[in-house]
């Protein structure tokens, strides 16, 4: 073609002959700055020649590893971390959020065990649940023949409840707070209570104070859980939270028992992280149903994503405003759809290229918990007169 044409013709006429090639090079070795160079030509001896060639060849060896080197290490993004320890005086208080680790009330689920296991069904979406074989078929029974059952209303209406039965005292700052300061939210452990919910009003607290003391009823014989399916525990699950994020109790809630006082010493330590190449965040991510970018909100809102997209409907537990799936949906569609989500990895966390990276501001409330024993024989006489319950009751 035309371009090769112009190809051959450029290299005849500007390509020289042999001799004069010769001729240059030996002139551009004798000529030139370039250290050893011209040695290498000039010297008459083979032994210096040699050695000359030796040492340029050496040098141009270590600068190409020096130059490739730095290219490294440069597009390697190299980052300098800085920590820095500020004391201060007052600081945000954080969001408590409180659940008792037995989910319902024992008169509503007495003689319908099915529902600890349409309520794990359901809870799947936030934490891993594998459902044995030997439930199927009556879970499959109970839902054709209960289509209307809505789980979300059972549970707010049969689940933990905060009143003044179950929340016999509460003190923020040594002034006194009651339930209706708390927001209810459903976790994994069903009706769960937010104090300081969205930072309303904000607080800014001395840490010297005694911050937040409460004083619950659990009332074991009227809330239970299945222990044939591995609920033996009893007592209060809470977590520590910024007020503007989601509480996650995967892993993260501390465990308060029956009969004991709970002391829990906070810090408040926030993370800003660098943006990518150089850290793992990507500051241009927002969500759409939470003010503020954080992980678990992400991984929540992805998962909506996905239900939404394969079932049609969207689980009441995750954010979103779509239509509430019913319990067929969720025993058919929903729980499947959680499990692929995590077999093919849709919905991942931590790097700068998953689903849900790391967020760029963190703000975290490390915690001390110290225990002691609740009630010697002269508080366990007040409270039992004060509540109007006997000793073993108050033990």
């Amino acid at each position: 073609g035309i371009w090769e044409k112009i190809r051959l013709y450029l290299i005849k006429k500007l390509l020289p002959h042999l001799e004069d090639r010769r001729k240059y090079h030996q002139e551009f070795a004798s000529s030139t700055s370039l250290h050893g160079v011209h040695n290498i030509v000039q010297t008459q001896s083979k032994t210096r020649k040699t050695l000359w060639l030796l040492v340029v060849v050496g040098c141009l060896t270590i600068v190409i590893w020096q130059i490739c080197s730095r290219f490294i290490y440069y597009f390697s993004w190299p980052t300098t971390t800085t920590v820095v320890v500020q004391y201060v005086e007052n600081v945000k208080f954080p969001a408590v959020t409180f659940c008792n680790l037995n989910r319902f009330q024992a008169h509503a689920v007495s003689n319908l065990k099915i529902i600890f296991l349409i309520w794990n069904i359901v809870s799947a979406v936030l934490q891993k649940f594998a459902l044995e074989e030997k439930y199927s078929q009556e879970l499959h029974d109970f839902l054709l023949g209960n289509q209307n059952f809505s789980i979300k209303e059972f549970t707010r209406k049969n689940g933990f409840y905060l009143n003044s039965s179950t929340l016999l005292e509460c003190e923020f700052f040594g002034k006194p707070c009651y339930p209706q300061d708390f927001e209810h939210v459903f976790t994994e452990y069903g009706n769960c209570f937010t104090f300081n919910h969205n930072d309303l009003p904000a607080r800014r607290v001395s840490l010297s104070g005694r911050g937040l003391h409460l004083l619950f009823d659990v009332q074991q014989e009227q809330f239970t859980d299945e222990p044939a399916l591995g609920y033996t525990d009893a007592g209060i699950t809470f977590v520590i939270h910024s007020p503007k994020e989601l509480p996650r109790f995967d892993g993260l809630g501390l465990l308060t028992p029956v009969g004991m006082h709970a002391q829990v010493a906070i810090r408040q330590l926030k993370s800003i992280i660098q943006e990518y190449p150089w850290g793992e965040c990507k500051p241009d991510i927002k969500l759409q149903y939470h003010e503020i970018y954080s992980t678990n909100g992400c991984l929540q809102e992805c998962k909506a994503r996905y239900i939404q997209d394969w079932c049609g409907c969207l689980p009441f537990i995750l954010p979103g405003n779509g239509t509430e799936c019913d319990l067929l949906k969720f025993y058919n569609c929903v729980y499947p759809a959680v499990y692929n989500i995590e077999i093919k990895g849709l919905c991942t966390v931590g790097t700068h290229n998953s689903t849900c990276p790391a967020p760029c501001e963190e703000t975290d409330y490390p915690t001390t918990v110290t225990y002691s024993s609740f009630g010697g024989e002269k508080a366990i006489k007040y409270f039992s007169a004060k509540l109007k319950k006997s000793p073993e009751y108050i033990r």
